[in-house]
């Protein structure tokens, strides 16, 4: 067993740890100097650099000094909550958070945790991130699971159907900006600006002169889409719009996604989900530079189905081409979407990888049905429950941050 409250000291045995290996004092450290105090546990410059670096490496948002500074005293609250209603973690449940995570990258957890340490950034750097926020969802479902409850006509409203049996479909605009490290914190800045917009008018505007995708000459604007098409994690989001008002900014790897809803409406037809969705990626070398959109373009004009592909890679390495069957909710989000707007055998090339230097040549092989319908229901269910224990999280976490004792040294 670890308890919390080890993890959360974390920074300060790093510092004393490093002090004594130099044989000099920790606080002579620059690199190892408090940072911010939170209630009795120290945030260290170490930390902040090492966390600021791991979400460039994940072009995740928020890869910036103050906006890291903020998380890593929100974990410090988080830790310190944990530790205070005694829970603790197993060995086996923070493996299996190391591996749930490792996976996103396509990677299992040892070979994730060595690509961190080529790029400069520790495992116990990664473990502290990843305990933390297991420990926290775990307390946020024992102290609040039982309060959420969610009744079959929330689930048919959700869905937009009375009885779920009824499909509906939206209409949305969307933008993806390209978000190489380097310019990452200029994308987020930019992404906020586009969240604000108050019109299609000029949500349109933003997407010819931001946006990646193919849209953006249409202004970004998508044709009808049935909901049951989108990635699971999206529709909930689409469902929460108003026509006209804009998704917060989405993180996807190696850019940042909006949407805005322009209209909704229901079909009257049934309720399509989809329990498999068969695809191909073929990476090409240079990103989006013009030599690789030349070849994806002339590659589209050569192939006609998935199996295609095989030829066109043949005699290359192995990695050059992916090819499989996921259902919905394991497809890496960027993909998803885009899939979401292709029918079979349309291409799209949206996407990068290798921050920016690949470029993905992505092709929808096909949709398997669903032949279990509840499942539509269940990732809705899910979806509210979700959202509510967020809801009940993010309160608590502000009344930990009211009462706490937040000191800049």
């Amino acid at each position: 067993m670890r308890t919390m409250r080890a993890s959360s000291k974390f920074g300060t045995a790093i510092c004393l740890v490093m002090g004594l290996a130099l044989g000099k004092p920790a606080l002579a450290q620059g690199l190892f100097d408090p940072v911010i105090l939170v209630n009795d546990d120290v945030v260290t410059e170490y930390e902040v650099e090492q966390r600021e670096l791991f979400l460039r490496l994940l072009n995740a948002p928020g890869a910036n000094r103050e906006a890291v500074i903020e998380s890593l005293v929100d974990e410090r609250l988080r830790a310190q909550a944990v530790e205070a209603s005694g829970l603790e973690l197993t060995p086996e449940g923070i493996e299996t958070g190391l591996e749930e995570f490792a996976a996103r990258a396509n990677m299992n957890k040892d070979e994730f945790i060595s690509a961190l340490q080529d790029s400069g950034v520790s495992e116990e750097s990664f473990r502290d991130f990843v305990e933390v926020g297991i420990a926290w969802r775990d307390l946020i479902a024992a102290r609040f699971g039982g309060r959420v409850q969610v009744s079959e006509d929330e689930i048919d409203n959700a869905l937009g159907s009375a009885g779920g049996t009824s499909g509906i479909r939206v209409l949305v605009s969307e933008i993806i900006i390209p978000a190489p490290p380097e310019n990452r914190d200029e994308v987020e800045e930019i992404a906020k600006l586009i969240a604000a917009s108050e019109s299609e008018g000029q949500f349109s505007e933003f997407a010819r002169e931001y946006s990646a995708t193919a849209s953006r000459d249409a202004g970004g604007r998508l044709p009808w889409q049935e909901l049951s098409k989108l990635p699971p994690v999206l529709r909930p989001l689409i469902l929460a719009l108003a026509p006209g008002e804009v998704t917060d900014p989405i993180s996807i790897p190696e850019a940042v996604a909006l949407f805005q809803l322009r209209a909704i409406e229901e079909t009257g037809a049934p309720t399509r989900e989809y329990a498999a969705i068969e695809y191909a990626a073929y990476y090409i070398p240079g990103g989006r530079t013009d030599a690789a959109l030349s070849k994806a373009a002339k590659l589209r004009e050569d192939v006609d189905v998935c199996d295609d592909l095989y030829g066109v890679a043949q005699g290359q390495p192995e990695e050059v081409l992916e090819r499989g069957t996921k259902t919905p909710s394991e497809i890496p989000q960027d993909i998803a979407i885009e899939l979401s707007k292709l029918d079979p055998n349309e291409v799209s090339t949206a996407l990068t990888r290798a921050n920016g230097e690949t470029l993905v040549f992505l092709m929808l092989c096909g949709r398997t049905s669903a032949v279990n319908e509840e499942v539509a229901r269940e990732d809705v269910a899910n979806a509210l429950r979700s959202s509510r224990l967020n809801a009940y999280a993010d309160s608590l976490l502000d009344q930990l941050r009211a009462d706490a004792r937040i000191v800049d040294p």
